[in-house]
């Protein structure tokens, strides 16, 4: 059984196959009969987790299992408290609704890779870091809740998956390493996520 942690890089798409015009996982991970244990839009960055094991990709992806994972989000606009409390709540997204989860404003993260290409400024429209944890993973998710509490997403970077956090793993955009099986499910120095 192998795992494996990747710094998804914006742009490339969650498969190993070739696409006409963007990267796929393939030009970062030379590995074959490994799969992605969940997704990441192609505008979206950070830690996705590759696997042989169907159960442990399962385990790793579906909601049920309750694995947590962290986001920092770039969202246009300032969130007020009470945009913040809606989020946590729950939003309803049209087709369903998501699950309460956590939801705060940030500082600016340190030690933040940039982007390529660069997020857009706009000298009259500000933007504000958060940080959303959650146990789902639908398509969007955190995209789709943002916009619509009236803050929409300028860039997205999934930190964390359970235990496992991009940071304390070291790893730039493009990079891997094999990671323990049992990893995610590890408690932290603080107590588990």
């Amino acid at each position: 059984m192998r795992l494996i942690a990747l710094n998804k890089p914006f742009g490339t798409i969650c498969q190993f196959s070739p696409h006409e015009n963007r990267p796929s996982l393939a030009s970062h991970v030379d590995v074959p009969d490994v799969y992605p244990a969940g997704r990441l839009d192609a505008d979206s960055e950070g830690l996705l987790l590759l696997t042989d094991d169907g159960r442990l990709q399962t385990r790793i992806a579906e909601p049920r299992h309750k694995l947590l994972k962290r986001y920092w989000a770039q969202v246009e606009g300032e969130p007020t408290p009470a945009a913040l409390k809606r989020l946590a709540a729950g939003v309803d997204l049209g087709d369903y609704v998501s699950r309460p989860c956590s939801a705060r404003c940030i500082d600016v993260p340190a030690g933040l890779w940039e982007r390529t290409p660069p997020i857009r400024f706009r000298a009259n429209i500000p933007a504000t870091w958060i940080e959303v944890a959650l146990s789902e993973g639908k398509n969007r998710q955190v995209r789709r809740m943002t916009a619509a509490i009236g803050f929409p997403t300028l860039r997205l970077v999934r930190v964390s998956i359970g235990a496992l956090d991009i940071f304390e793993l070291g790893l730039a955009p493009g990079q891997w390493r094999d990671v323990d099986p049992q990893a995610p499910w590890r408690a932290t120095a603080a107590g588990g996520t």
